[in-house]
């Protein structure tokens, strides 16, 4: 059996995504030090990739920030993506994780429409 490699965490790119999701609510860096109880330079600090943050800073991030916390850590690579399409992205995960199982098949039987797909 093949060894799985672990990837590291990458800091600039943890940064990166809590500055796509605090653009998307339209917070400062000021308002969301304030609501995580941290200081604006900590907020800086962290979406310029130059340090990492405490689980607790991280949960207080994910429930401001209404995303898991598995987002920040692990989140799909959209380096590739141009910033409206991954705000975009972003948007529709968050949208996604407030869905029942019903309107989740909904969802997946829309994406098979746009992509010229069968419905099952």
């Amino acid at each position: 059996m093949a060894e799985k490699k672990e990837k590291a965490l990458n800091q600039k790119e943890i940064g990166r995504r809590v500055r796509l999701r605090r653009d998307l609510f339209g917070l400062s860096r000021e308002q969301l030090a304030e609501k995580i109880e941290v200081s604006y330079q900590f907020i800086a600090d962290i979406e310029y990739g130059n340090r990492g943050m405490s689980l607790e800073t991280l949960y207080k991030m994910s429930q401001v920030l209404e995303i898991s916390a598995d987002y920040f850590l692990a989140g799909k690579n959209c380096e590739e993506d141009d910033e409206e399409t991954a705000l975009f992205r972003d948007e529709i995960n968050s949208a996604l994780d407030n869905c029942s199982k019903e309107q989740l098949k909904d969802v997946s039987q829309l994406i098979r429409i746009i992509e010229g797909g069968r419905m099952k």
